[in-house]
C-alpha cells in the first residue's frame, strides 16, 4: 500500500491491458505522416525584431496561415494577371486588334474585369478605383447603379464618417442617410438631381434610346472631376456596366425625368449584356477582381461562361455559402458552372474590402505604375 492508501501492486493482467492500449493509442495520435504536397510553405509571422518594415509584414502573409495567407496568395494572382496583362499581344492574321465595343478599345494579352459593389464607392475605395482607372490598369468595370451614382454625387458633395450604432430616427428626421458608418446627407442628392437633370434633357435630345454603358460614360463625360472614377473610364475609354442601373438613385432620377418630360429616355440593357459577353469571348485570357457579391459578382462570371471560364479570379467578400446564394459561393462553385476554368487556381478572401484592397493594390498596381 502506499502512504496514500491506494495500491501499488502491479497485477499482470492489468499490465498486459495497460500496454495493449498504449499502442492502440499511440497508433490513432502518432499517425505516420506523409508527404503532402499542397503546399510546403511553412507557416511563420513577421518577426518584428527585423523593425519595422511594410513591404516584408505584406510579403510575410502568406507564411502566417487562414485569411492572410488567401490574402497573399491573392495579391500572387493578380500579380500574374498583371505581368500577363503588360506582356507584348499579337493578335492572328485577320483577327481585330480592338473589341468591337467600345470603339477603338484595343485588346491585351489578358482582359481585366473588376466588379465592387455601391457600398464601396461610398467608402474611400472610391479613390483606389479611380487610380486604376486613371491609369488605364483595367479593361472593364461592372457595379451597381449605387456604385455609380455615389462617384458623381461625392464630385459634387462629401460624405461623412459616422457611426454603425447611431440612431436611424434621429438621422431620417435630419436629413441624414447612413451607409454603414457613412453619412450621406439628403442635400447631396438634391445636388445630383439639380445636376444630372439638364444633362438627361441633353441626352434625350441627341438619342432617346441608349444602353447603361453609354449613359455611364456620358455622366464621366458631364461631371468633368479628376476625382471622377467615371470621368477617368470615359477618358480611357474603359467600358461600365451596370446591369441593375435603375435600382438607385439614379433610377429615381430617371423616373423624375420620365414623369415630367413629353417622352423619355429608353435604356437597352440587351446591346450591353451582348457587349459585355462579347468582350469575354473575343479575349485571349481574362482576368476578374470582384469586391462584394450580388449582381456584380454573377455578371462578370456569367460573362466570362461565354468563353468557358476566367482564367484567373480573385474574390473578396463576407459572404457564406451556406444559404446556397451566389454571393457567398467560393470559386469551386462558379467552376461547376464553367464561369472559372478548371485548371485555374481561384481565391476567395474573406474580408471587408475596405480593410485589404488598398494593400493589394500597394502590392501590385501601384508597383507597376509607369511615371512620366
Amino acid at each position: 500500500m502506499s502512504c496514500d492508501g491506494i495500491s501499488t501492486s502491479k497485477n499482470p493482467q492489468s499490465s498486459e491491458i495497460l500496454s495493449s492500449d498504449l499502442e492502440t493509442a499511440r497508433a490513432a495520435v502518432l499517425k505516420e505522416a506523409k508527404i503532402f504536397d499542397h503546399s510546403k510553405i511553412k507557416i511563420e509571422g513577421y518577426d518584428f525584431n527585423k523593425g519595422i518594415n511594410y513591404e516584408a509584414i505584406l510579403d510575410s502573409y502568406i507564411s502566417t496561415g487562414l485569411q492572410a495567407s488567401h490574402l497573399g496568395k491573392a495579391i500572387e494572382q493578380i500579380k500574374e494577371m498583371i505581368k500577363i496583362r503588360n506582356e507584348h499581344f499579337v493578335v492572328d492574321e485577320g483577327i481585330d486588334i480592338n473589341f468591337p465595343y467600345p470603339a477603338g478599345r484595343k485588346k491585351q494579352k489578358l482582359t481585366l474585369f473588376l466588379g465592387y459593389t455601391s457600398n464601396l464607392i461610398s467608402s474611400g475605395l472610391r479613390d483606389i478605383f479611380r487610380f486604376l482607372a486613371q491609369h488605364n490598369m483595367i479593361d472593364c468595370i461592372v457595379t451597381t447603379a449605387g456604385g455609380i451614382e455615389e462617384d458623381l454625387i461625392k464630385s459634387l458633395k462629401p460624405s461623412f464618417l459616422g457611426d454603425f450604432k447611431m440612431d436611424g430616427r434621429e438621422l431620417r428626421n435630419a436629413g441624414m442617410n447612413r451607409a454603414g458608418n457613412v453619412i450621406i446627407p439628403n442635400k447631396n442628392y438634391c445636388a445630383f438631381e439639380d445636376w444630372i437633370m439638364p444633362v438627361l434633357d441633353e441626352i434625350l435630345e441627341e438619342n432617346n434610346i441608349l444602353t447603361p454603358s453609354k449613359l455611364i460614360n456620358k455622366l464621366g463625360e458631364k461631371i468633368n472631376d479628376e476625382k471622377s472614377v467615371y470621368y477617368w473610364c470615359w477618358k480611357n475609354n474603359i467600358p461600365v456596366y451596370c446591369p441593375g442601373i435603375t435600382d438607385g438613385s439614379l433610377g429615381d432620377m430617371l423616373y423624375f425625368h420620365s414623369a415630367t418630360r413629353s417622352k423619355s429616355l429608353i435604356i437597352d440593357v440587351v446591346e450591353d449584356i451582348k457587349n459585355i459577353n462579347t468582350m469575354a469571348i473575343r479575349s485571349n485570357k481574362t482576368g476578374t477582381i470582384i469586391l462584394g457579391g450580388g449582381i456584380v459578382k454573377h455578371h462578370i462570371n456569367n460573362a466570362n461562361l461565354f468563353r468557358n471560364g476566367s482564367d484567373f479570379s480573385v474574390y473578396i467578400n463576407t459572404g457564406i455559402e451556406d444559404d446556397g446564394s451566389d454571393s457567398g459561393a467560393r470559386p469551386d462553385e462558379a467552376i461547376s458552372w464553367g464561369k472559372i476554368k478548371c485548371d485555374s487556381t481561384p481565391i476567395k478572401v474573406f474580408s471587408d474590402a475596405t480593410l485589404i484592397f488598398p494593400l493589394i493594390v500597394a502590392k501590385t498596381f501601384a508597383k507597376n505604375l509607369k511615371k512620366d
